[in-house]
């Protein structure tokens, strides 16, 4: 039998617990645990067919604990989770950063959060406040709203002004910016080497910016910082999360943990002496099943909590303060889920957004719009872990809607491996030999292969038209070079109605 205060201790442990779970509908392992004292779930791609199921769901989450804190990693771009299957109806915030009016950023993220409170989702894990300083950076990216400090900031406070505004926490992330990193932390770990001084200039203003806007989380980066702490990441760091965070920029609210069972962390510590190890070092609440989704992964953290209290590892203090953390949030959350929603009017908003992203250079721009079927030749990168893989982007499949007529094929890097470039002839070039050529890209300036058959495509095609939805190089490929700052479905369709009027 366990004893009293080793259920006490578990209860505590459940309450920072912030799991994910397979499935459209609630397992009954994850049912039990909300009964026994688990006070926050976190929805992913893979419990989301559509907004109906979505709201069935939530609802039956919510029998077992009407105060339960519903969170999703929605930021409502490249990254979405409500809408995987059908690819974002919204910009990202790359494409509104690009455009830089924070009252249509701060429309757009309402939208969002009217969305998702209508869901009955209470938190989500955005936005991304970092600064994108580096562009070989191969996790942000076009989720970032820039590479400019003071450009982030506004947006930053934007887009949480607008969400928290629907009654939905904003949660700012990934502390202290991971925007000038090389290395994915889903793989291994990245290192921010900057002084104390560029630090504080350059990333941290965005994360000021959100305390400002009245932001109720913050998530930590799994990255090792080493002016502030050489030896552990700042999820796992009190030197970041205490010092720093807490002290220093005077944050209150609510330190979430990236995905415990990222490789940055769980390769050092494991997920269990991960979970310990950010818990003791300021984190109030653990994120973890975006890959590790199986029942025994609560029971093993709430044990190794458990464990770590007992041995020493962890104090008790540090467990309730962060336990008293979650039901302060808890609370702020009750507060807007036990009165009706909002009616929420359907918008197209994001589709606005992205059509006034779009930017248009090159020396044929006066062939627009097509007044043919074209040939779309889409190089199709692997994208890193925070983007659903069975998400759509592209332009072949809206512009098809628009010319009828028009032909598409997808090429990855497998196909033009070595220095076989034939496929691309075949494919691409020989179809479109009687019709315009439109050539899509995604962060071409990160993939070779892909550099290579742009190259070797507009050698044979000068006159092809080239649509640039990751990253912009800053360069003009093609005679016709259309930039969507993105590659949501919204920027498809936006590219896509300049192609064909």
């Amino acid at each position: 039998m366990p004893s009293t205060r080793n259920s006490e201790l578990t209860t505590l442990a459940y309450k920072i617990l912030q799991p994910g779970f397979k499935g459209h509908e609630a397992p009954e392992w994850l049912l039990r645990r909300i009964g026994e004292g688990l006070s926050s779930v976190v929805l992913f791609s893979r419990n989301i067919a559509n907004a109906g199921q979505l709201a069935r769901l939530t609802a039956q989450l919510r029998a077992e604990n009407p105060d339960l804190v519903i969170a999703i990693d929605e930021e409502a771009g490249d990254v979405t989770r409500i809408e995987s299957l059908t690819g974002s109806s919204r910009p990202g915030n790359l494409a509104l950063g690009a455009i830089d009016d924070p009252d249509l950023t701060e429309a757009v993220a309402r939208d969002i959060g009217h969305e998702l409170r209508s869901a009955g989702i209470s938190l989500t894990y955005a936005p991304s406040a970092d600064v994108n300083s580096n562009p070989n950076n191969p996790v942000i990216g076009v989720r970032s709203f820039g590479s400019t400090t003071d450009l982030v900031s506004r947006h930053t406070a934007a887009w949480i002004r607008g969400l928290q505004a629907a009654g939905v926490a904003a949660c700012a992330k990934h502390f202290p910016g991971h925007g000038d990193t090389e290395v994915d932390s889903h793989h291994g770990l990245p290192t921010y080497n900057a002084s104390v001084e560029l630090i504080r200039e350059q990333a941290l203003p965005p994360f000021r910016a959100a305390m400002e806007s009245g932001v109720r989380a913050v998530m930590s980066a799994h990255l090792l910082v080493p002016a502030f702490d050489a030896d552990l990441p700042a999820t796992l760091s009190s030197r970041l999360l205490v010092d720093l965070l807490r002290t220093e920029l005077g944050f209150e609210g609510l330190v979430i943990t990236d995905g415990i069972e990222m490789g940055a962390v769980s390769d050092l510590f494991g997920i269990d002496g991960a979970t310990v190890r950010a818990v003791a070092g300021g984190s109030d609440a653990v994120c973890v099943g975006g890959e590790s989704s199986d029942p025994e992964v609560v029971d093993v953290l709430s044990a190794a909590l458990v464990a770590a209290v007992d041995d020493g590892r962890l104090s008790e203090e540090r467990l309730r303060e962060a336990a008293a953390r979650v039901e302060v949030f808890s609370d702020w959350s009750k507060g807007i889920f036990r009165a009706a929603p909002p009616h929420r009017i359907k918008s197209d908003i994001g589709f606005v957004a992205a059509r006034r992203a779009v930017r248009l250079t090159g020396s044929q721009t006066g062939r627009l719009p097509l007044g043919a079927p074209a040939h779309v030749v889409e190089l199709i990168p692997t994208m890193n872990l925070a983007i659903a893989k069975e998400t759509p982007w592209g332009v072949a499949a809206p512009l098809r809607e628009r010319l009828i007529g028009t032909t598409s094929v997808g090429i990855h890097e497998e196909d033009v491996s070595g220095d076989t470039l034939s496929v691309l002839d075949r494919y691409a070039l020989v179809p479109a030999a009687e019709r315009p050529l439109v050539i899509v890209v995604r962060d071409v300036f990160r993939h070779a292969w892909m550099a290579n058959s742009l190259k070797h495509l507009l050698s044979a095609r000068p006159d092809a038209i080239v649509v640039e939805m990751g990253l912009p190089t800053g360069h003009t490929h093609g005679a016709v070079h259309i930039a969507t700052f993105g590659a949501t479905t919204a920027s498809g369709v936006a590219a896509a109605e300049v192609l064909a009027g």
